[in-house]
Parts: structure tokens; sequence; C-alpha cells
């Protein structure tokens, strides 16, 4: 499906979905960020997990902050050697089925871009609906992470009127996540090309990488995007991380503002 358009790949792009050893990753966070660069990103989402995901090692606000300064010190240095290279302070935040998400305000207000993604209840058989159209609706998410939670081979994913999901997310400016991980490769093109029909504007790629090697996985959300007809211009990855930071902050302005 990339043969056709090489693109898809050449094309200076981010990664919207990393995680180090501050969560569940494999590898501190500048080995990874710089595992990333090699692997031929502009820049990375540094997408550690969120407090209340306690198997996951998530981070307490204390380790957020920490994060925060380190990412900060990284992306000075860059600048300073005339490198564009660049991490957004960033998080997979725990939402649970109101709508809420695991930190507070004052935590994710500070970050550049928030993941806002189902770690409970994934194998419940009841329609989900609602607890999307919650999730979406949460003014401190940017964007639904591997927005079923189906695995191959342990879980089917949550069942949802996905045009109505997706007609929300369009209405609210909400991306939708294209997760890369083989074993989820989720939205599946089925469910991503009703995502375009319902109007969603904006979709982001992340690898979900807790390994330097998974890294290379990044082109599967690609050919998920090019078999569903979205654009690279709909991709937040293939914007400047200046742009998606800029994004993220009018999302969440125009929200709290209405």
């Amino acid at each position: 499906m990339l043969d056709g358009d090489p693109a898809w790949e050449a094309a200076p792009h981010g990664d919207l979905q990393v995680h180090s050893t501050d969560s569940d990753g494999a590898l501190p966070l500048e080995e990874m960020a710089e595992a990333a660069r090699k692997a031929g990103r502009s820049y990375i989402a540094c997408t550690d997990h969120s407090e209340s995901l306690k198997v996951a090692h998530g981070m307490s606000p204390a380790e957020v902050a920490e994060q925060g300064r380190r990412i900060e010190a990284f992306n000075a240095a860059e600048a300073a050697s005339g490198s564009s290279y660049w991490l957004l302070r960033s998080m997979e935040m725990d939402v649970f089925a109101d709508g809420r998400g695991d930190m507070d305000p004052d935590i994710t207000d500070g970050l550049d871009m928030v993941l806002g993604a189902f770690h409970t209840k994934l194998r419940d058989p009841n329609d989900a609906t609602e607890r999307y159209l919650a999730a979406l609706r949460n003014p401190r998410v940017h964007v639904l992470a591997h927005p079923t939670t189906r695995m191959f081979g342990r879980r089917r994913g949550l069942i949802a009127d996905w045009p109505r999901v997706f007609a929300e997310a369009a209405r609210l400016g909400k991306a939708i996540e294209l997760d890369a991980t083989p074993r989820r490769q989720d939205l599946p093109v089925e469910l991503a090309r009703i995502a375009v029909a319902e109007g969603v504007r904006w979709f982001s790629m992340g690898s979900d990488a807790h390994d330097a090697s998974e890294l290379v996985h990044l082109p599967i959300a690609m050919a998920t995007a090019a078999s569903s007809g979205i654009s690279r211009e709909r991709i937040l990855n293939y914007r400047p991380a200046n742009e998606v930071v800029a994004w993220a902050a009018a999302l969440s302005a125009g929200e709290r503002s209405g």
C-alpha cells in the first residue's frame, strides 16, 4: 500500500505515542528519543501512562513534573545545538467511564498534548457509546487513543455506535488515533473509513513503542490511513511539532471558553 506513494515514509513526520521507563517502557526517555531520531522521526510525543494505571507504573504528579523538567532540558540542548528535533510533553491518560481523567487538570494543563485512553472494563459486552462520548467531551483529551481497545488473541474490543462516536469527535475537533502496534492495528481500516465519512478532521499515528525495536511499526498506521482515504494533510504527525502543540492548546482553550 505504501509502495505507490513513498512520501508516506519519506515526508518528515513525528511519532505521537512513545513510552519509556517513566512508566512501562523498556528504555529511559532520553534513549527512546535518540532511537526515534535514528528511526527517522522529526519529533515524538512522550506519552507515558498516568497515575491510576498501576500495572503500567503510571506516573504520579511529582514524576510527571520531573519528566517535564528532563524534556525541557533535552529540548533546550537540542535547540542550542541547532537541532530542530523536539520532544512533546504528553501523556496517555486513563479516562474513566464518566469521562473524567485520572490526573488533576493542573497537571494535564501543563502538557503539550493528552491522549485519552480506556484501560479498564475492556471486555464489557455492553454498548460503550456513552463512555466514548464522555471521553471525547473531556476538555483535557485531545486524542482518543487506540479507540476500540482490541488486542488480537486477547479481546475483541469495545462495542459502540461508531458513526455517532466519530460524529462527536468531528463536532469537537478531536483527533482519532491510528495505533500501529501489530496486535492492535486500532483503528481498523473499516472503522477509519467510517471516521472519514463522519467528518473527523484530525488523526494521529502512534507506534505505541515501549522499546526501540517497536518504533519500526509506525508504517502500519500509515498503511491504515492510506487504505482508508485519509490524506497526510489530516494527520497531525505530518505537521511540525510547534503546530501540533498550538493545535492542542487552541482545542483546549476553545472548549473551556465554550
